[in-house]
């Protein structure tokens, strides 16, 4: 059995005690060196983010600075965060400035499926001045979603108003649509191309600039298709008002795909994943183009609300902590997790009613927090297998060191200069492990020669 074999049949077991007993090897001496000063700009203070969908704000008690345990998660992922108010269901949202009538439709709102009902949902004056006090209380700020596949440019522009008004300092810009490389054969007739696009978001935009004086923007908030991006890129230079791009990273999916394997999500090939090495050489060239850098404003393990016994295990975690090392080493400003409701793949889960959890995934986001304000510097890896990435940072004159292990046997790594007594250690009881992920600092004897635990991720202080 291959290594690729194995981490399939970990996905599918179902409890840690049934996991296979195996006796393999022991990893090779790894050694990572260091060639050279920190490079680069620093991971932002606000890299850290999440995205909910909009229709969660038809309730107005969400968001609000009364969920006091809610704002406490978010604060503890990062106290300057980006929480990100978009997704599938802003197309089908409308905006009033009404105060609403009777009980909101839902407690929670989960991640925009195929199967979730969207229509109907209304974004008040209300959910928006209580969602200005949870970014206050928690510190965190907004980036928000227009209705675009839907909705018409004055309603955009009316919604535009009332967002800048209400959020203030909290608003750092808006978006016009979620993916409209998807809007063909759904919003808009089968031969809607780039150009198009740009022609239509051209006329929103006029419109919510000339309403809303002073507000930034952001786009084309793309699923995948790369062309788009592109043609938004060179648009982008004539609009001095758009201050980033955006698009969206899912690793695997649908969900309910039989081939969303824990050994899928881990394995490091880029021929698996939905956005692998030469379409991240669009997005930079594209942010080449433009000028601008690029946020990933929605994004997780496995599309269409995440995979059971894969999304919602240690194995995300791990996941999680790599993709948002190796998107900020590419320049990227920051990473926006979808979630929202019980959805497998969301940080945290549950209701105000019968409180919030943090799902493994939720250690991971606070994994990368740790080093924002820091530069890569640059690094080589010799003698790992695949299953093993570092990454080395400096903030200031602290060097530091992360090591992910998504192997299921230690990796022992000898360091370019000897670590401190310290380090946080990331780890879980199995893979597959839901329940039982911790982010922690423990003690390690002071050496270049360290060893990183089976599925674990580690963060030494040179």
């Amino acid at each position: 059995m291959n290594r690729r074999q194995l981490l399939n049949r970990l996905a599918a077991t179902t409890a840690a005690a049934s996991l296979p007993r195996l006796a393999l090897a022991r990893a090779p001496g790894i050694t990572l060196s260091l060639h050279g000063a920190a490079t680069g700009r620093a991971i932002p203070a606000d890299y850290v983010g999440l995205s909910y969908e909009t229709a969660q704000l038809a309730n107005p008690d969400f968001f609000a600075p009364s969920n006091r345990a809610l704002i406490a998660l978010f604060r503890e992922l990062s106290p300057t965060g980006v929480l990100r108010i978009g997704g599938g269901s802003s197309e089908y949202t409308s905006y009033s400035d009404q105060d609403p009538g009777g009980a909101p439709p839902f407690e929670i709102f989960g991640p925009d499926t195929s199967k979730t009902v969207k229509h109907g949902t209304v974004t008040t004056a209300l959910a928006l001045r209580n969602l200005r006090g949870f970014l206050e209380a928690t510190g965190w700020s907004c980036i928000w979603g227009l209705n675009f596949g839907q909705g018409s440019k004055e309603n955009a522009a009316a919604e535009a108003v009332a967002v800048q008004r209400i959020l203030g300092p909290r608003l750092i810009l808006l978006q016009i649509g979620n993916e409209p490389d998807s809007f063909r054969k759904r919003y808009r007739p089968a031969e809607w191309t780039p150009k198009d696009f740009i022609g239509e978001w051209k006329a929103f935009h006029d419109a919510i600039a000339a309403a809303a004086p002073g507000v930034k923007f952001a786009g084309p908030d793309i699923s995948n298709k790369l062309d788009y991006l592109t043609a938004f890129a060179a648009e982008a230079p004539k609009h001095p008002d758009v201050v980033m791009l955006t698009g969206h990273y899912y690793a695997m999916g649908p969900a309910g795909n039989p081939e969303a394997t824990i050994g899928q999500l881990l394995e490091p090939d880029p021929s698996t994943t939905t956005m692998h090495a030469d379409r991240f050489a669009l997005v930079q060239a594209a942010c080449g183009t433009a000028g601008l850098p690029f946020r990933l404003t929605e994004g997780n393990s496995c599309w269409n609300g995440g995979q059971p016994g894969v999304s919602d295990t240690l194995a995300s975690a791990l996941w999680c902590v790599d993709v948002m090392l190796r998107f900020a080493e590419l320049g990227w400003i920051g990473v926006n997790w979808h979630g929202g409701g019980n959805g497998h793949y969301s940080p945290i889960v549950g209701a105000p009613s019968t409180g919030f959890t943090r799902r493994p995934e939720y250690y991971g986001i606070q994994f990368a927090q740790l080093v924002t304000g820091a530069r890569f510097i640059p690094a080589a890896l010799a003698g790992a297998n695949r299953f093993v990435t570092a990454y080395a940072l400096q903030a200031g004159r602290a060097k530091r060191v992360a090591i992910v292990n998504k192997d299921l046997v230690p990796a022992t790594v000898t360091l370019p200069a000897p670590a401190g007594r310290s380090a946080m250690l990331l780890t879980g009881p199995a893979l597959d492990a839901r329940n039982g992920t911790t982010l922690r600092k423990i003690a390690i004897r002071p050496g270049r020669r360290v060893t990183v635990p089976p599925h674990s991720a580690v963060l030494y202080t040179l």
